[in-house]
């Protein structure tokens, strides 16, 4: 499942991962899927994070038990420590989700989701701080391909085409998001989503520019430390530098932009939120009950 938190652009945080999404949210990425197929997923959510790492980096045949066992870790920690906070926000979620809301309480379902990833990517840091010291330029190599690829894909998602055909595509999004939570949208519904959309203060070149801005500090930061030039003591600081310019950009321009974006995505989701029946609204707490229950076996489990 992906929780419609952004209706302005493909999701609530930057549309393309560079090295905080890698390190900050992995471990979530294989979690929220169909209630029936969250246990599964998650315990294979080691193996779904690697096989997305490799993806950027391309690993050697040294390098891969190492970020396996590295994930492995963090994976372990993610059990025992943040499925318990899960569970408790679901609970806390299911309880309003019956009554409207206001921009208020959505924009603090930003707030609690981002607090989440940032503990991840948090803990993760220490972890990627032993892998940086084994990467070469080959896996820089890889990683700028990576993030060449994705530029492309992110110009043909949401520069190239009409402006109507942006907007379907954005709507197209937003509706399968939707309807994960909700069930399906009528037409009152859609329109609410398209009238938003249209509306909204998304600035997809703004945003590709912070996003190519992310890659290149990634890459500046990665340089100086491959190849066994830095220990793991001394890449952590540098690492976590990073991922602070990251989450804060430098640009006062695109912070400005950032919080213009959450506010009108909050907006959005209280809009849909309300506009939905009651039917919908018990077929959302369903799902998120669902999410509970399983993720509660799987703290047990641990």
């Amino acid at each position: 499942m992906k929780f419609p938190l952004n209706w302005g652009s493909r999701r609530w945080r930057p549309a393309r991962p560079e090295l905080k999404r890698i390190i900050g949210v992995l471990l979530l990425s294989g979690t929220l899927l169909a209630c029936s197929a969250v246990k599964l997923a998650y315990n294979q959510a080691t193996e779904l994070a690697y096989w997305q790492l490799n993806s950027y980096f391309e690993f050697d045949d040294t390098q891969k038990p190492l970020v396996r066992e590295e994930l492995a870790r963090l994976h372990q920690w993610h059990r025992q420590t943040q499925l318990p906070a899960y569970v408790e926000t679901l609970d806390k979620w299911t309880a309003w989700l019956p009554a409207e809301i206001d921009e208020t309480r959505a924009c603090g379902i930003f707030e609690e989701v981002k607090t989440r990833l940032q503990a991840i990517s948090d803990r993760a840091v220490p972890a990627m701080g032993s892998v940086v010291g084994t990467l070469g330029q080959e896996q820089l190599d890889a990683l700028k391909r990576k993030f060449s690829k994705l530029n492309a894909e992110y110009r043909d998602d949401f520069l190239e085409g009409s402006p109507e055909d942006l907007i379907n595509r954005r709507l197209k999004k937003a509706v399968s998001r939707a309807e994960m939570l909700y069930g399906a949208l009528d037409d009152k519904q859609l329109e609410v989503l398209r009238n938003r959309i249209t509306q909204s203060v998304f600035d997809a070149r703004l945003s590709l520019a912070e996003y190519q801005r992310r890659q290149r500090d990634a890459l500046q930061s990665l340089g100086p430390l491959i190849a066994g030039r830095a220990t793991s003591e001394q890449a952590r600081p540098l690492m976590q530098a990073y991922v602070e310019r990251a989450v804060n950009s430098p640009a006062p321009a695109f912070r400005s932009y950032q919080e213009r974006l959450t506010r009108d995505s909050c907006k959005t989701f209280a809009a849909l939120h309300n506009s939905t029946t009651a039917a919908q609204r018990a077929r959302a707490v369903q799902t998120l009950q669902g999410y509970a229950q399983d993720f509660g076996i799987l703290v047990a489990r641990r």
